[in-house]
């Protein structure tokens, strides 16, 4: 799309501005997507303000499931810093019917303690006729290695509804997905691809994850479901298959690694007590294996203070978080990413970036043909919206 801007004198050419602008979808001229949340934790959170700052969707519910948000504006229940004038509700039928059997939901509740709910949640979505992005549903990242009994069903919603759906958003998607396979073109000869997300998560706000998922103050002899073998290869495992794709090679296995290291003191968080000799730090990798080697590693580095596991890996700058590609050969490549967002909160910072992700998608699969896509088929555009300050 060309865009010509006269200057204020109307002194002809001599004053135009005259930028080319690539966009993935152009509705300039044309009335904004609508937009439903739901669900309005971490990812919820930032999605709404991703959809409310953004020009060509506009927010016309949100969708939560306790009582004590009902009725709330979804401003506040976002952290907006102002009212957006939609008031949250619990009546799923009642907030689709804004779309008027199109628009898009983004579905950030969550699925990982009740995947088959949030699978049907997607398909009646799209059933509707919305597009759908959503982060909660692991077994979709790599859709075309997804069980047959959960892609099926969402594939013949996409053709009923003539909608399509992108799932992404894990560590936070791009990490593990679109990020390397652009850095791997820089390279000429590739030993090793990694990618590696680095947290203290005493500030991610989401404590029974964290202590019974990722099983942080547990005893060391507690077995943490994140990391029970098979659970990170069928987490993660999709990301190393897309990025073998991208680099145009057959994965022979996937291989889990996980390391744990206790506290050697009580310490107390922004999430509570944490204490003495109970698990401390966590760190696994779910390895691609390819002719007897790791070549492409997704690996996790989780604690729960920076005083643990000093000889693992650290943010560069010493912070709280970050997420970083490595890319061992020639040359060697590394790229770091410290997001911050809610107070510089970088665990709220990885969220938004993996809303934004999502949300920014929406132009794009709204003129999509209905289907699955993957974090390989949707195109990253740069963002066509600047915010600019009053002075």
């Amino acid at each position: 799309m060309i865009v010509r801007q006269a200057d204020q004198t109307g002194d002809g050419d001599a004053g135009e501005i005259l930028c080319s602008i690539h966009m993935a979808n152009s509705n300039v001229f044309y009335s904004p997507i609508p937009v439903v949340v739901w669900g309005t934790g971490n990812v919820g959170r930032a999605a709404i303000r991703a959809v409310a700052a953004h020009p060509g969707l506009e927010l016309t519910a949100v969708i939560v499931s306790s009582e004590a948000k009902d009725g709330r504006d979804a401003g506040e229940l976002a952290g907006a810093g102002r009212d957006l004038a939609v008031t949250a509700t619990r009546d799923v039928d009642a907030a689709l019917a804004t779309l008027d059997g199109a628009g898009a939901v983004v579905y950030a509740a969550n699925g990982e303690l009740r995947p088959d709910d949030a699978v049907a949640d997607i398909i009646r979505a799209l059933t509707a006729g919305a597009v759908v992005v959503s982060s909660s549903v692991y077994a979709l990242y790599d859709h075309r290695n997804a069980p047959p009994e959960v892609r099926d069903p969402v594939a013949k919603a996409c053709r009923d509804g003539r909608a399509s759906l992108f799932v992404s958003g894990i560590d936070p998607g791009w990490g593990n997905d679109l990020l390397p396979a652009l850095v791997s073109g820089l390279g000429s000869e590739i030993d090793q691809i990694r990618c590696q997300e680095i947290f203290d998560y005493s500030t991610y706000d989401a404590e029974d994850s964290v202590r019974y998922i990722v099983g942080m103050g547990q005893p060391m002899d507690y077995d943490p479901p994140m990391v029970m073998p098979g659970v990170p290869s069928m987490v993660w495992g999709g990301q190393i298959r897309l990025i073998a794709r991208a680099l145009g090679v057959e994965i022979d296995e996937l291989r889990e690694v996980v390391d744990r290291q206790p506290l050697t003191a009580t310490v107390t968080t922004a999430l509570g007590e944490f204490v003495d000799g109970t698990q401390g730090a966590l760190r696994f990798e779910v390895q691609g294996i390819v002719d007897g080697e790791p070549l492409i590693v997704v690996e996790h580095v989780t604690r729960i203070t920076a005083d643990v596991a000093h000889d693992w890996p650290m943010p560069v700058d010493g912070g709280d978080g970050a997420h970083r590609v490595i890319v061992e050969g020639r040359p060697r490549i590394e790229i770091n990413v410290e997001a911050t967002d809610e107070g510089g909160n970088r665990s709220a910072g990885g969220n938004a970036t993996a809303a934004n992700r999502l949300v920014n998608a929406i132009p794009w699969l709204r003129d999509a043909d209905p289907d699955l896509y993957d974090g390989l088929d949707v195109p990253l555009a740069p963002s066509t919206y600047l915010h600019r300050r009053k002075k």
